[in-house]
């Protein structure tokens, strides 16, 4: 049985095609340092033999954009940058890679003088002269917040695709259809209404499909499973990713997930739309970010690990727990989450919804957090 697609426009990234019938394209993102050229090559030929189409690094300073020069002469396999904040990267990254991510909800924290429509049409005219595509990711820990002023506070959907539709149509704008577009969120069912709306909107452009933050392995996978298998069941989706909390030398394990994933589906195996991942069934959700090459400290793989078995005793309560690992998504994590630990180099911050409660020690986080967990469940009881 073959997947059903959507007929979507396709485009090319490097030697792969997305869209318009062609195979769907596992992707993972390296988790090393991207100034490590030696383990970063390594990683990248160790996740395009487990079946990558596309390896996404991590470029955000002139060191990472020497590098990234380097890597890109020590490998054949398809690269995709994130731009992070700093957009006009994308005019030196561009010759060295065959896609650039961006995200609209950054564009704002680099010259804020400069209109963001300014700010696309140099990362389009980039990746036009340097023959690349480009992925709009819109991501729930960091929406525009030009889109949110006018919006319920519990609505997360609405600004999200009134970002990623107006990015469409200047793109189309500019003539530039080399694109395709992501909608993720840590919540599988968001995940699911965001794409099917989407879909039905433009249904020309192909979906890059994730769950961000999906955690560690075997939650994470089931969780991402609650979201992809309905969406690519209906015809939804020509690229994903699993975006798991792994350490570095098991970072194949999401191009594996990914692989499984596909397979079900094609066998007609896949989860249903109302089918509960494990943490919406047992109470406790615990949300926490991809390891990948823009992790500040690298314990914070390890911290995740320590958090999830010490918060098993409050599986039966509906409390969400973040658990992130850089400056990137964060903040806006972090900020919807009951609690949340956003780990920095030295220290780790502890969050109560956007309150801030302190910065603590690796080695003290664990007690402080389980204070505060204990007083959300009493508090609750």
């Amino acid at each position: 049985m073959r997947i059903k697609r959507n007929p979507t426009r396709e485009v090319r990234i490097g030697s792969v095609t997305i869209g318009a019938g062609h195979p769907i394209v596992v992707q993972s993102m390296c988790a090393t340092k991207t100034t490590n050229v030696e383990a970063t090559v390594e990683q990248i030929d160790r996740l395009a033999a487990a079946g990558a189409g596309v390896v996404r690094l991590a470029v955000d300073n002139q060191a990472e954009l020497r590098a990234l020069v380097e890597i890109r002469r020590r490998t054949t396999a398809n690269l995709s940058v994130d731009l992070q904040e700093n957009y006009r990267l994308a005019v030196d990254v561009a010759p060295w890679v065959d896609k650039i991510r961006y995200n609209p909800g950054h564009l704002g924290h680099s010259e804020p003088e400069r209109s963001w429509q300014d700010k696309v049409r140099t990362i389009v005219d980039a990746a036009a002269a340097g023959d690349c595509a480009l992925r709009i990711g819109v991501n729930c820990g960091s929406i525009d917040p030009a889109k949110t002023t006018d919006r319920a506070a519990d609505d997360q959907i609405g600004p999200m695709l009134e970002s990623v539709s107006e990015h469409c149509e200047l793109l189309d704008s500019l003539g530039f259809r080399r694109y395709c577009v992501s909608l993720k969120d840590s919540n599988p069912a968001r995940v699911v209404a965001l794409n099917r709306r989407f879909a039905a909107e433009r249904p020309d452009v192909p979906i890059h499909l994730g769950v961000t933050e999906a955690g560690m392995p075997p939650e994470g996978i089931l969780k991402t499973r609650r979201a992809l298998e309905p969406l690519l069941a209906e015809g939804i989706g020509d690229t994903l990713r699993v975006s798991l909390t792994v350490p570095n030398d098991r970072k194949q394990e999401e191009i594996e997930a990914g692989r499984q994933i596909l397979a079900r589906v094609a066998a007609g195996e896949g989860l249903a739309d109302d089918a509960p991942p494990a943490d919406e069934a047992t109470g406790l959700n615990i949300i926490s970010c991809p390891s990948c090459s823009r992790v500040e400290n690298e314990r914070f793989v390890e911290l995740a690990g320590q958090i999830r078995e010490m918060t098993r005793y409050a599986a039966p309560w509906p409390i969400t727990i973040a658990v992130m690992g850089c400056r990137v998504n964060g903040p806006g994590e972090t900020d919807h989450a009951d609690l949340g630990v956003w780990c920095g180099p030295q220290h780790v911050r502890l969050k109560r919804g956007t309150e801030p409660i302190g910065s603590f020690g690796y080695d003290e986080i664990l007690a402080r957090l389980k204070i505060e967990l204990d007083r959300l469940i009493e508090a609750r009881t």
